[in-house]
């Protein structure tokens, strides 16, 4: 009796060992200021959900619906891609980042998408809200009725851009359902959620999206940001026919939503072995929503404890934990998720180190104002786009040394037109805005087709300081407070 004694104790210490084990993983994770989703395209089967059905504020990932609202229009024959739409005055005046482009200066639909996508240019989100819907208001209630038709049931828009605006409210619950939408109901169109680049002119804007050409097999989608929001971002990767969406919101900076989508993209792919041992989640769609009001992140991601001002181009990698995402983060430490490099092949790669590497080489996709254009005309038009980026450096270098401080690294004034919800002075989600890639020409008119024959012309509404004549005296006033982008 006492020889089995050992073995007796033994087995009752795996035992107890594997149900504490059980309980770790059954038990619900603790709530944090991000959430985490992660669903099968194809069928909407909940892989992992936290804090999914908390509301928050969506910042530029709305962009996802403003191209979804846009492409079914396309698709239903109200317009084409090629039909040719005008920055007005209120487009203009919209924060950065944008293109910058004057008023009156005309482009098609599918150049002001790609650049909305790519570069989260806010001004071509307006200029598509305004060509489709007639107005912001108009698209915005487009937007909501088509939130509604979708199941989106935690959703509302007031602006086509997620520029601050307390009535912009989504979760990552209602981003995956948008994210399967897109998909299922625009196949044809979805080469527009994953342009790895496009060339304006001169101007090379890579996508902010750091997934696309670095994690294999990442196909989509959009990057958000704004102070009250954090860093956010719906992401989508295909693997051997299988495609998942990963939503982030709430992330600490733009390399870290990169690697916790990827983190859950990888484990979902994975497939952990005992994955039959946590409780099913069901569809998205059957997720319960919370009746919360969405977190105000503005004094963590935004406040005086960053050495550079936070924006949607964050090239930062974690500091802690040697770069990890934190032993609390709800996709656990980096040393656990490891990832193949191009191929699925060896070496392995740290989750950091993957997006910290340069993307995979892939040439841009020209983008130009004016009419539809291909073979010698779309040289002549991307030529001229070069050569009014270059016009400035021509006639006012000493203007431009005289501005201070410099448009590029300070939001623009913030737009006139009071019936635009970006224009809300009292927006809970204040922040800088999405995406500075292109500072350093962020102050130049982008390229835009009328400026040379109309030198003299002033925007409508403030805030385009890209858009002004360079004139002397103008050129030493400081903008005024800086407006929030998204």
């Amino acid at each position: 009796m006492h020889a089995f004694r050992p073995l007796l104790r033994k087995s009752l210490f795996n035992l107890f060992a594997a149900a504490l084990a059980c309980a770790a993983l059954l038990a619900p994770r603790a709530a944090s200021a991000e959430a985490l989703l992660l669903i099968e395209a194809d069928s909407g089967k909940v892989l992992q959900a936290d804090n999914a059905t908390t509301p928050w504020y969506p910042a530029s990932v709305t962009k996802i619906m403003t191209a979804y609202v846009t492409l079914k229009a396309v698709k239903d024959g109200r317009l084409t891609l090629d039909t040719l739409l005008t920055v007005s005055p209120t487009a203009a005046s919209q924060s950065p980042s944008k293109m910058g482009f004057r008023p009156g200066t005309q482009l098609t639909v599918d150049n002001a998408l790609k650049m909305m996508m790519v570069k989260s240019a806010n001004d071509m989100a307006v200029v598509l809200a305004e060509g489709v819907g007639g107005s912001v208001d108009g698209f915005s209630a487009m937007m909501n009725d088509t939130a509604r038709k979708l199941g989106m049931t935690q959703t509302s828009y007031v602006n086509p851009n997620g520029l601050p605006a307390d009535g912009q409210i989504t979760s990552a619950r209602d981003l995956g359902i948008l994210a399967r939408s897109f998909l299922r109901d625009l196949p044809e169109y979805e080469y527009f959620v994953h342009i790895p680049a496009i060339r304006f002119g001169k101007r090379v804007t890579g996508n902010f999206n750091k997934l696309i050409g670095r994690y294999p097999g990442a196909d989509g989608f959009k990057t958000g940001f704004i102070c009250a929001s954090g860093y956010n971002l719906v992401a989508s990767a295909t693997r051997n026919g299988r495609r998942l969406i990963a939503v982030v919101l709430g992330a600490n900076s733009g390399t870290a939503r990169a690697v916790k989508a990827a983190q859950l993209l990888e484990r979902g792919f994975s497939q952990d072995n005992l994955s039959w041992l946590r409780p099913s989640l069901g569809t998205v769609e059957n997720l319960v929503p919370v009746d919360a009001s969405p977190p105000n992140l503005r004094d963590d991601m935004c406040g005086g404890h960053r050495k550079r001002p936070a924006s949607d181009d964050d090239d930062a990698l974690i500091a802690a934990n040697g770069g990890a995402t934190g032993s609390g983060s709800a996709t656990g430490g980096e040393a656990q998720v490891t990832f193949f490099t191009a191929g699925l092949q060896p070496p392995l790669m740290k989750a950091s180190e993957l997006m910290a590497s340069a993307p995979a080489a892939a040439e841009p996709v020209l983008v130009y104002t004016g009419p539809t254009r291909t073979g010698t005309a779309l040289i002549a038009a991307v030529a001229a786009d070069a050569d009014q980026q270059a016009t400035p450096k021509a006639r006012g270098k000493k203007s431009r040394v005289a501005k201070k401080p410099d448009a590029a690294d300070k939001p623009a004034d913030k737009p006139k037109d009071t019936k635009t919800a970006t224009a809300k002075p009292g927006a809970k989600g204040d922040g800088k805005g999405d995406a500075k890639a292109d500072t350093k020409t962020a102050a130049k008119p982008a390229g835009a087709k009328h400026a040379a024959a109309k030198p003299a012309e002033k925007p409508a509404a403030s805030g385009d300081q890209a858009a002004k004549p360079a004139k002397p005296k103008a050129a030493t006033k400081p903008p005024a407070k800086p407006a929030n982008n998204s």
